[in-house]
């Protein structure tokens, strides 16, 4: 498959992108055509522009600043997000990334009268892979793991409908021992895995 990986972090030596050289690897070994969006290498900007804003309910969304990083978007047919949660939500480079080219024409199509969007994109697979430094029962019982469900719900549910959705998080992640960092590959490694074979079966339904 054409896999495209995002990779939202500052720091060149930090877990994210440890984690997201091993995603890419995995997905070369098996086979797979990947390219990776770095977007603090590509100095990406967050900020939705004001022409982009403009454009957004016009004839035609002015996709012209993020051509290259909509082009890869809509030729994927797996994404993978490696990024840190921070404050229970997405860094604001990713974020942006959301804003600016999952827009009108890209990812999705407007519907009349300001109805449900209409999806376009042609992922079949997506798994997100996150660090956050507070433990796990504060993501998922106190806050119900806002990120996941806003991925999978909002984001994922209006574009990419009938899309295969993993989501892995590794908690406390601030100094983990080095066999919880081994063990979070495999969870890695036990999803990327299975994308080799799961064309065999249709689509889960989200």
């Amino acid at each position: 498959m054409k896999c495209l990986v995002v990779v939202a972090h500052p720091l060149p030596d930090s877990l994210c992108r440890s984690l997201a050289r091993f995603a890419i690897e995995r997905l070369e070994a098996a086979g797979h055509e990947v390219t990776v969006e770095d977007l603090y290498g590509n100095g990406f900007g967050a900020a939705l522009t004001e022409a982009e804003r403009r454009s957004y309910y016009a004839d035609a969304f002015d996709s012209s600043a993020v051509a290259g990083e909509a082009a890869r978007l809509t030729e994927a047919e797996a994404l993978v997000l490696v990024f840190p949660t921070w404050w229970y939500g997405f860094p604001a480079i990713l974020k942006g990334w959301f804003d600016r080219v999952w827009s009108p024409g890209i990812a999705f199509d407007h519907s009349s009268n300001f109805g449900p969007i209409k999806p376009r994109l042609k992922l079949t697979h997506v798994l997100a892979i996150t660090t956050l430094g507070s433990p796990w029962w504060i993501d998922t019982l106190v806050l119900w793991q806002p990120v996941r469900r806003i991925l999978r719900i909002a984001i994922l549910g209006a574009c990419a409908r009938g899309v295969r959705f993993n989501m892995l998080s590794l908690h406390s992640a601030e100094k983990p021992p080095a066999e919880r960092v081994v063990r979070f590959e495999r969870r890695i490694a036990n999803v990327l895995d299975r994308w080799g074979r799961a064309d065999e079966r249709p689509p889960l339904r989200l």
